[in-house]
């Protein structure tokens, strides 16, 4: 006879092959399922926020379901940060969780609807006549929208015997590639026809453009228009040619490249949202740049955006080639008068090289970063943490495409998500090497997975933590302003000694030569070498460029 539990674990299991999460009273019954009768593989992380990092970072590496797993109460109230940053990045997450029973709550009990409601998380609660068919609703919801859902358990139902699973419908899903109606067909002929006259056509394309495989349409249309490309920190490696291509805009971009794009004369963004951060604080396009934007969203998300398009961004890109085609349009010759790939990251080497030490006698985070990209495996996938370090690997460890670049806590402005998100990438890729790069604040916050990170990547996961002995971002923000700095600072913690504590290797970098280690790390098999933790001795004298930005418009 099957359970409640087993109703559940089928209906998840025909969607994904994996599931993150912490064992408690609420969800004993649906682990003890999915472990006995299921393909699917459970992952154990040490704290519940980091079940669902770990299962938000495995989806933006490799796509599909996200499934995470906690118990009622205390678990499900830890995982509110990760849940709500789950929900502004878009990731298609179900959180499975224990509830209060059916009979009323417990003293210990709190509103977890209501709390999962103010995150942006809606919740489906499974009964005992439709276990699996609200399983399969919740998914539906999850994919549909993009966005985490919870699916409640009550604990007087989880072990009930309610008869064989039935027969499971699949969720049904909207087209992924919308088509385009008439509005948005004559919009196209529009923008075809600007993008015929343009002389300095650029092309922006953000992760939205990659989830909707728009690389090979994106290319014919920058070739048709001779236009230079560029991408958003999460869109990078969109554009297939990056002899053209600027890298990424805003504050992690190569400063001339960003002079460039702020000649343009018609800007077209392909499925990026256009906030803060990308935009330069509304200072990447110079005043008289006409700027299109390409998207699935109901409206234009920036002021700064004279003409929306309402669309898929593959099927749009498809549709200006034809569209130029028609009018006999060629390209405008603009990208074969620059070097665009000696301005942007394409070469880290553009990127300012820093000093071997800073005026403190720490190290430079600039040569630091510099070294460690040319000892980095070109296999690799960056996870990073949130702080002020964020822009080091962004601007010199380049990866290849957007799901090799997993930033998550950026959409909910967090820190302390890095650790969890190493076990979640490392399933999804496997065969390649992951580096975390996270502060020692967040480090700190997040070590109760420092653990699952070193269990989970073992030999193919590589830490480097930029430790200045602050949260550096504040310090750069209020510190300047004379705020008291007591509260900013941390005290010097040994992060290669915790990281051995746990079975890793840990090495504390004071100088570059310190490095040296990573260089024999990445000669070595990942089956004879365990996971490696770069304790960075940083001075935080040294302040990122897009730091900069923030503290020009906070000043």
């Amino acid at each position: 006879m099957s359970t409640v539990s087993d109703h559940v674990t089928r209906a998840i299991a025909a969607h994904v092959d994996h599931v993150f999460g912490v064992m408690g009273n609420g969800n004993a019954h649906f682990l003890d399922s999915l472990e006995r009768a299921t393909h699917v593989t459970y992952t154990a992380v040490r704290h519940e926020a980091g079940a669902v990092v770990a299962a938000d970072a495995h989806y933006r590496a490799g796509g599909g379901l996200a499934v995470a797993t906690t118990t009622y109460g205390a678990g499900f109230t830890n995982t509110l940060t990760a849940l709500a940053e789950a929900v502004q990045a878009h990731s298609p997450l179900v959180l499975v969780v224990g509830d209060e029973p059916t009979s009323g709550p417990r003293p210990w009990d709190v509103d977890q609807i209501a709390m999962a409601s103010a995150v942006g998380a809606r919740t489906y609660t499974v009964g005992r006549a439709d276990a699996a068919a609200t399983t399969v609703i919740a998914i539906e919801h999850a994919l549909t929208y993009r966005v985490p859902t919870v699916l409640a358990i009550p604990y007087d139902v989880a072990r009930l015997e309610v008869g064989p699973v039935p027969e499971l419908p699949e969720p049904r899903l909207p087209s992924p590639r919308a088509p385009m109606g008439p509005f948005a067909a004559a919009a196209v002929d529009d923008l075809a026809r600007t993008l015929a006259v343009a002389e300095r056509p650029f092309l922006l394309a953000g992760r939205g453009a990659w989830l909707s495989g728009a690389t090979d349409p994106l290319g014919r249309l920058a070739d048709a228009t001779g236009a230079v490309t560029a991408s958003t920190a999460l869109g990078r490696g969109v554009f297939p040619r990056s002899e053209y291509d600027l890298g990424v805009t805003g504050g992690f971009g190569a400063a001339r490249a960003m002079e460039l794009i702020r000649s343009a004369d018609v800007a077209v963004v392909f499925g990026a949202s256009l906030n803060q951060f990308t935009m330069r604080f509304g200072d990447l396009f110079a005043p008289g740049t006409h700027v299109v934007q390409v998207d699935t969203a109901p409206a234009a998300t920036h002021p700064h955006v004279g003409g929306f398009l309402r669309a898929d961004a593959a099927l749009a890109a498809e549709a200006l080639v034809a569209a130029l085609a028609k009018l006999n349009a060629t390209p405008s010759g603009w990208r074969d008068r620059v070097d665009a790939a000696a301005l942007g990251e394409q070469d880290p080497g553009e990127q300012d090289p820093g000093e071997t030490l800073a005026s403190d006698g720490r190290l430079d985070p600039r040569s630091a970063a510099v070294r460690i990209g040319e000892l980095l495996p070109a296999d690799r996938v960056v996870v990073s943490d949130g702080g002020h370090f964020i822009g080091w690997a962004n601007m010199y460890w380049p990866v290849a495409t957007p799901d090799r670049m997993i930033m998550v806590g950026t959409a909910y402005q967090s820190i302390g998500l890095g650790l969890a998100s190493v076990p979640g990438a490392a399933l999804a890729k496997p065969d390649s090497t992951i580096v975390l790069t996270t502060g020692d604040g967040g480090g700190l916050m997040a070590l109760a997975d420092l653990e699952s990170a070193v269990r989970v990547a073992g030999g193919c996961g590589l830490a480097v933590v930029w430790n200045d002995r602050a949260y550096g971002a504040e310090v750069n923000l209020y510190g300047v302003q004379g705020l008291a700095m007591g509260p900013m600072m941390i005290p010097d913690v040994d992060f290669a000694k915790l990281a051995e504590a746990v079975g890793a290797e840990g090495v504390r970098a004071r100088t570059l030569d310190d490095l040296d280690r990573l260089a024999a790390w990445a000669a070595t098999p990942p089956t004879d070498r365990r996971f490696l933790l770069l304790d960075l001795q940083v001075s935080g004298s040294v302040i990122a460029p897009y730091q900069l930005e923030v503290i020009k418009v906070n000043s």
